[in-house]
């Protein structure tokens, strides 16, 4: 393959706004409870890709990640901060490995790792500040209580091991996600360059998920959470004052949450927002002609889904993955 190709830049930058924007791109394909991690996945895929084809990949990077950055916002305006934190987090990684290191082996790998580390720790960082230290408390005594079930003790708390799992496994993960993208990237490297066509029969507008639904999956999350807080303090607890840390837990967490929902997040998102809309003229033909690829690529990745139905397991997905983004780099309207 020809390597410093705008078009295959601007092919794959759409295909990373389909995957950040929850347009039904990949995702679509895959229904499975590790969708964080697929989604993460993906789009250090791209930023490796990009990285591959540019000449001058901090430039190319960072151009891609603005037009992702203004698609999510177009069509994906209930995103939570955090969604822009994460791919701004891995763009810029991207931009500052890539910079400085080949693309190849452990680049990879680190981007992977330090990627997936991010995102988790990030999700661990938002339950301590909403929940502070009592969720971690609560943990440890529900680790106690089953402890003593068993028959079978520990030196380390249950918070700390369950953490420790946790960012084990995201740290596992990520470096399998970047040996992946090496093999993902070989594939496609050695594929016979060949327009790819494909008729697409409707071309729906894109819709992204309603804020309703993201509010309603997070008061479900937050009741858990509190409930599960409440109880082990109430029921499992030593202290006789249990039940007020729970009450406690319950007002700290819904008033943390309605200033950030009211106060804190949107003043961010709207500094984004404002940063963004600056830095859209500059790049609205890019946005535009990204924003036009979306309903072909949505088709294509469909169709190389049914094209590697012979292939089973691993390989399927590895194919599927590896021709649709070739497909997507050689189509032809």
């Amino acid at each position: 393959m020809i390597k410093s190709n705008k078009s295959a830049i601007d092919k794959l930058t759409a295909l990373w706004a389909l995957n950040e924007s929850g347009l039904g791109g990949f995702m679509h394909i895959f229904n499975t409870p590790f969708t964080g991690l697929i989604v993460g996945g993906l789009s250090i895929l791209f930023i490796s890709l990009i990285a591959y084809y540019a000449d001058n990949k901090a430039q190319s990077i960072f151009k891609a990640l603005v037009v992702v950055l203004i698609i999510k916002m177009a069509v994906s305006p209930y995103s939570p901060l955090g969604a822009y934190v994460a791919v701004s987090f891995q763009g810029a990684l991207g931009i500052l490995l890539f910079s400085n290191f080949s693309w190849k082996g452990l680049t990879l790998v680190a981007l992977g790792v330090l990627t997936f580390l991010e995102s988790a720790l990030q999700k661990l960082l938002i339950l301590t500040i909403i929940y502070g230290t009592e969720l971690w408390e609560a943990i440890n005594i529900y680790g106690q209580w089953v402890q003593k079930k068993i028959d079978v003790f520990i030196d380390s708390s249950a918070s700390s091991l369950l953490i420790t799992i946790y960012l084990s496994v995201y740290g596992l993960s990520g470096i399998v996600a970047g040996l992946f993208i090496k093999s993902i990237i070989k594939i496609i490297a050695e594929k016979e360059e060949e327009d790819f066509y494909l008729e697409v029969k409707d071309k729906k507008t894109l819709q992204s998920k309603s804020k309703g639904t993201f509010k309603a999956k997070l008061i479900w999350i937050w009741l858990a959470t509190v409930s599960i807080i409440v109880l082990s303090f109430t029921f499992f607890g030593d202290t006789t004052f249990g039940w007020q840390k729970g009450v406690y837990v319950l007002f700290r967490s819904l008033l943390i949450i309605m200033f950030w929902y009211v106060v804190i997040g949107p003043f961010l998102l709207r500094m984004m927002r404002r940063y963004l809309e600056k830095k859209e003229s500059l790049y609205k033909d890019d946005v535009a002609n990204a924003m036009d690829l979306l309903p072909y690529f949505r088709q294509i990745i469909r169709h190389t889904w049914k094209e590697t139905k012979h292939l089973k397991g691993y390989n399927r997905f590895k194919y599927f993955i590896a021709n649709s983004i070739s497909n997507c780099i050689h189509f032809k309207a």
